[in-house]
């Protein structure tokens, strides 16, 4: 190990994207920020499906066949939501980390954590290896994506914004979004080929771990394009001139702490509606349909391409009508789509193929827009670490117990009661958006 100029320790990684730099000239275009982020948050989100396609269709079988299949989801979804209760505590340990050894090593910390984490649930016995065991080391590992979702945080969403022109502003928000259909797109294709070609024991016994190992190498390469990024001297400059300086979470709870409440709240109706075309859908059809899981992969395959052009297309529409309004009139949508779209997966496969089309669709649009809104509005010596904290909590809230509650609702009560689930994530975004417009008033005075 190293020291930078900065005084920061620096890892080897961090200095092979520094030559990386120097031989195309040290500078990084715009461009290159955006296929940074885009690469981050793609592999990302590929970890996060990976475990939740795999909760549904080999958790409950491999990890708690000693219950009911639904119960043995019940209890995988219970697991998945602990990611999202440590992310906030791994946002304030990377924090500190961030402060003291440099955002580079931050980084490479955080990303080896959340690709050996993920790699290790590629080798987890089963529960007639060890019994119990299983489940809580599969909990363990959970917990280590979670801390490491916490810090992998870079920034660059912040860098990408500050260098969009004032009527671009909704089109580079979008950018960071491309990562969720992205990753959801390459897993559930990888998955629904995998199921195909094997036989249902082999895919038990060996072929769902695939994915897994699948994960830590895009995980390396993530790491590298985004510190790619992080050691730009334009990047620096940025940092040592305090517009994105990790400040200290107690002080930034005190500064705008109101705010990233308000943040956290303001894209539920998105995150309600994530759930509802993706986890969710899937363990429906695998649990109370006749269906085999790959076709099912293959549609949500499909859709997350109209998820890509919707998100795409959020971009222009919030230059031209504002993002507080579009993220208003999408949630007002929702709401209107809570009211009949979950019924549509009990009316057969053509129903589920409109469920999941529309759905992709509206949720691009609303998605796309989901994190701009807000994290905007903070004060720039408070927005490298107010955005942080409020993508953290607002995960947790809005994402983190979704796929639960929504099995519970609808297993119990019927699909209708998970439409009322959309309903009150569609109430929520637009009662924050209104609070947040007074509050972006109160910080700036």
């Amino acid at each position: 190990m190293s020291v930078a100029p900065s005084g920061a320790p620096t890892s080897s990684l961090e200095r092979d994207a520094r030559r990386t730099n120097e031989a195309h000239g040290g500078e990084v275009r715009p461009g290159d920020i955006a296929i940074g982020v885009i690469i981050g948050r793609t592999s990302e989100f590929f970890d996060f499906f990976v475990y939740a396609i795999t909760s549904v269709v080999v958790f409950p079988k491999l990890i708690f066949p000693f219950v009911d299949p639904l119960t043995g989801t019940l209890y995988s979804f219970a697991i998945f939501a602990l990611a999202f209760v440590a992310r906030p505590v791994g946002t304030m340990i990377f924090t500190a980390i961030d402060r003291t050894l440099g955002r580079g090593m931050k980084l490479t910390i955080a990303l080896f954590l959340l690709g050996s984490s993920t790699v290790a649930m590629g080798f987890l016995p089963g529960y007639d290896s060890i019994g119990i065991a299983s489940a809580y080391l599969l909990a363990a590992c959970r917990i280590g994506q979670g801390l490491a979702l916490g810090g992998s945080w870079d920034g660059l969403p912040t860098l990408l914004a500050l260098n969009a022109p004032p009527n671009r502003r909704g089109y580079y928000a979008m950018i960071p979004q491309l990562g969720a259909p992205l990753g959801l797109m390459v897993s559930s294709a990888l998955f629904a080929y995998i199921i195909a070609k094997l036989s249902a024991a082999d895919f038990l016994d060996w072929g769902w771990r695939y994915p897994f190992f699948v994960a830590f190498a895009i995980n390396v390469v993530a790491l590298f394009a985004r510190l790619r990024i992080v050691v730009t001297p334009e990047y620096t400059r940025l940092f040592e001139t305090r517009e994105l300086q990790p400040t200290p979470i107690a002080e930034t709870l005190r500064k705008v702490g109101p705010h990233i409440v308000i943040g956290a709240f303001a894209p539920l109706a998105s995150f309600a509606l994530f759930h509802m075309v993706t986890v969710f859908p899937l363990s429906w059809v695998f649990l109370f349909t006749n269906e085999g899981p790959e076709r099912f992969l293959v549609i949500q395959t499909v859709a997350s391409a109209f998820g890509v052009i919707a998100i795409i297309a959020s971009g222009p529409i919030a230059d031209r009508i504002g993002r507080r309004t579009l993220l208003a009139g999408t949630a007002a949508a929702i709401a209107a789509f809570s009211g009949f779209a979950p019924q549509l997966l009990a009316a057969g496969e053509l129903g589920e193929a409109v469920f999941m089309f529309s759905g992709f669709a509206l949720l691009g649009i609303s998605f796309g827009q989901a994190s701009g809104a807000v994290a905007s509005s903070f004060p720039l010596n408070y927005r490298y670490t107010g955005s942080s904290l409020t993508s953290s909590l607002a995960w947790m809230f809005g994402a983190g117990f979704a796929p639960w509650v929504a099995l519970t609702l609808s297993s119990r009560f019927g699909l209708g009661f998970a439409g009322a689930y959309l309903l009150s994530g569609a109430a929520c975004t637009l009662i924050a958006l209104y609070l947040n417009r007074n509050s972006s008033r109160a910080i700036a005075q």
